[in-house]
């Protein structure tokens, strides 16, 4: 996959686990795609832009 999954709102950091994963709720079907790399780039991925609900507010 060629987008930066660090930079995406789903990745997230489990504490308990010590490790990062994807948050995205995916069904049977779209993870079997997922897995199968049938994608170029993520269709889920989201930039983290922690300033867009203020900019919202402005």
């Amino acid at each position: 996959m060629s987008s930066n999954c660090e930079t995406c709102m789903f990745f997230c950091y489990d504490e308990e686990n010590e490790e990062y994963y994807c948050q995205v709720n995916l069904d049977e079907d779209e993870m079997e795609r997922f897995m199968r790399d049938e994608y170029k780039e993520c269709p889920y991925y989201r930039l983290e832009d922690e300033y867009k609900t203020v900019r919202k507010q402005m």
